[in-house]
């Protein structure tokens, strides 16, 4: 497996990391910058074990939340939504309304459960088959760079 040191990696992905750390003791599976569509790439997306499906934004600065004009439309493709910051981060300008996870390169803690929206059933379909091919797309690159 791909085992970058946290010195060659942006701040954004290291808290990527510890989200997925994270997000795996709690028996979830997580994709980093996963396309739920095209023109749509979001840091994190998750796969709980009853199936539900989160999205994560990383912010590792102020200047990188306000460059970031189309979280809204993440909405449409997860049941929550989080924003995953460090212990630095001013999460006093977070909107409302979504949720907030502390992280580090190693770890990470939900400070604030994003509300649950569920998504329909069509389009929940959709996104876990969508999700479940990426995944083993990914896994077979990886085992097998030439396909």
């Amino acid at each position: 497996m791909n085992d970058q040191s946290p010195l060659s990696l942006q701040p954004g992905q290291i808290l990527a990391r510890g989200v997925c750390r994270f997000l795996a003791e709690m028996n979830f599976a997580a994709l980093e910058e996963y396309v739920p569509e095209r023109g749509r790439r979001v840091d994190v997306m998750a796969m709980g074990p009853k199936g539900e499906l989160w999205v994560i934004e990383c912010k590792s600065s102020r200047a990188d939340f306000m460059a970031d004009a189309k979280w809204q439309g993440y909405l449409d493709w997860a049941d929550r939504f989080f924003w995953a910051v460090d212990a630095n981060f001013p999460a006093d300008i977070l909107p409302e309304g979504t949720g907030l996870i502390m992280a580090d390169g190693y770890g990470a803690e939900i400070i604030r459960m994003g509300p649950e929206t569920k998504l329909a059933g069509a389009r929940r379909s959709a996104v876990t088959r969508k999700f479940a091919r990426d995944a083993a797309r990914r896994l077979q690159r990886w085992r097998d760079p030439q396909v």
